[in-house]
């Protein structure tokens, strides 16, 4: 939208990279007019047109039936960013995270993907441990379930003389990443044994310094956090976002905005000033 990051491919397009609507028309017998449905990733909003506008026409092999258990704002609250925190989570759980672990860190807590991912960790269990660096908004990162908040400003990733540590203190069970940078590098040498991070962001930089031992000394382990997956894989995590996954507090974690007030949710986001989702609902006018 700002022209700040390769994600259209092309010129012009209708941004947004995730939707969720009713069906008007369909030239496929899966779907029929008036479904509930989302729509997201397969280059929407960067090969095809998005979500930014009141009507689209995609493939219907693009598109997800809505879970009974989800409402349209619901889904469009959690949209790619709740997906991935779908995805992290599960991952996550697959390889062994059990809330009598230990904390979880969740980091560049006031991101969409991570309120989210604080919300259902919370819901589950877990004990969270919010890593921000707006501790103006503690509250609201508490109101979502974080046990703890702790200010990413007062932490020292590796700047300390002599350079950081192979390993350092053991502190969390697992860790949910959106940052990427030297703040992964920390996280990898501060998991306790078989401590299990899902990295999904790059706010903070692509490349970090780091060494094998945290993974052969600890057995820690990273895991890739994509939604490009297989649609029978996304139907999955969004049949777990509908029920055990579905976050207790989306009305705290996004609100409505119409469809003219994008720009200003633009700029707030680029000034690191935004928190949450931002819903363009069009019905608002």
């Amino acid at each position: 939208a700002r022209g700040k990051a390769k994600i259209a491919r092309r010129f012009p397009l209708v941004a947004g990279i995730d939707l969720a609507g009713t069906v008007e028309s369909s030239e496929d017998a899966r779907f029929k007019p008036g479904d509930e449905v989302i729509v997201h990733s397969f280059g929407l909003g960067g090969d095809h047109d998005g979500g930014y506008a009141d009507f689209g026409r995609f493939p219907a092999d693009w598109v997800i039936p809505l879970p009974q258990g989800l409402t349209l704002f619901e889904a469009s609250a959690l949209g790619v960013a709740g997906h991935t925190a779908g995805i992290a989570v599960d991952l996550m759980q697959l390889n062994g995270l059990t809330p009598d672990k230990g904390k979880v860190l969740v980091n560049g807590a006031t991101g969409g993907v991570a309120s989210v991912a604080i919300d259902i960790l919370s819901k589950l269990g877990f004990p969270v441990a919010a890593l921000t660096g707006k501790m103006n908004e503690a509250d609201y990162l508490r109101s979502l379930g974080a046990a703890e908040v702790l200010d990413r400003n007062a932490m020292q990733f590796g700047a300390r003389p002599g350079g950081a540590k192979p390993l350092e203190a053991a502190m969390w069970a697992g860790a949910v990443d959106s940052v990427g940078g030297e703040q992964l590098g920390w996280l990898i040498r501060t998991m306790q044994r078989d401590g299990v991070i899902a990295a999904f962001g790059n706010a903070g930089g692509v490349e970090w310094k780091g060494n094998v031992l945290p993974f052969i000394l600890r057995g820690v382990r990273l895991l890739g956090t994509n939604v490009e997956n297989p649609l029978e894989r996304k139907k999955a995590i969004w049949q777990r976002l509908a029920s055990d996954l579905k976050p207790r507090h989306l009305e705290r974690v996004a609100r409505r905005i119409r469809f003219d007030g994008l720009d200003r949710a633009f700029d707030a986001m680029l000034a690191a000033q935004a928190r949450g989702r931002q819903v363009v609902d069009f019905s608002l006018g």
